[in-house]
């Protein structure tokens, strides 16, 4: 395999088509995170979930909104998620553990918690990852588990990398590259980072991982790379909705002009 230098130029180099366009609608998080959210909000988003052409994986929303998404996907194949410990990543392992359990007994199916990544920057790093655990051993067996670096913060690809280890030996399905709700957010370098934590990690745990970019991703050209990368990392027919998600709010409007919906 080339190094991931020479793979995060050649992403970037990756041109729109139809066949990432639909790739990219299938593994789709749509996302909708905002605080004058209403009801309305998430029935228009949810709306737009299914096309002719496909549906996405998930809708994100905040767990107030849960069980309307429930209801108004319910039949479609689309899933609920939403987010915990969100968005500023406390270190507060009882709020984080409460919050996520109240997701759980609603029904939510995935759940996208924040890592205490100040902490775990300053090197505290066994108080973030105990909050990680506790997470997951409320989601229990039938919720899958995105952690959520917050990678621009983090700064560091090396620090990237280890937090990507400790993630998912705390119990992650999922390694999720930001919030969307501080400056800076998915970048191919990250990228390329945790998908090699997850080709490293994952004959260790023995379990299917998977990978989450989230914040900037606008169009098709974005998802491209990503899914350039994940091929080359993983290897072609690794990146499915099982194992790659990508958490946007606006990458639909251009997935649907590339496929003409």
């Amino acid at each position: 395999m080339k190094d991931l230098k020479t793979l995060t130029e050649e992403a970037a180099q990756v041109r729109a088509d139809e066949a990432y366009a639909l790739r990219a609608l299938t593994s789709m998080d749509l996302t909708s995170l905002g605080e004058n959210d209403t009801d309305e909000t998430i029935r228009d988003l949810c709306s737009r979930a299914v096309t002719p052409k496909g549906h996405v994986a998930a809708v994100c929303v905040y767990d107030k909104f849960v069980p309307l998404a429930l209801n108004e996907l319910r039949g479609t194949g689309v899933r609920v998620a939403t987010v915990c410990n969100f968005p500023h990543g406390l270190p507060d392992a009882a709020k984080a553990v409460a919050e996520a359990k109240a997701q759980v007994a609603v029904g939510a199916q995935e759940v996208d918690v924040v890592l205490p990544y100040k902490r775990y920057k300053a090197g505290h790093r066994d108080q973030a990852i105990t909050l990680l655990q506790q997470v997951r051993e409320v989601c229990g067996e039938t919720v899958l588990l995105k952690v959520i670096l917050e990678t621009s913060q983090l700064q560091s690809l090396k620090i990237i990398g280890e937090a990507s280890r400790d993630a998912i030996e705390a119990g992650a399905d999922f390694i999720k590259t930001s919030t969307g709700k501080v400056p800076g957010g998915a970048t191919l370098d990250a990228a390329a980072v945790m998908l090699e934590a997850i080709r490293e990690m994952t004959p260790k745990v023995k379990r299917p991982l998977g990978f989450k970019p989230s914040g900037g991703l606008r169009s098709v050209a974005d998802a491209a790379g990503y899914l350039y990368l994940a091929d080359q990392i993983m290897g072609q027919g690794w990146a499915t909705p099982q194992t790659l998600r990508f958490g946007a709010s606006g990458l639909l409007n251009d997935v649907k002009n590339h496929l003409g919906l």
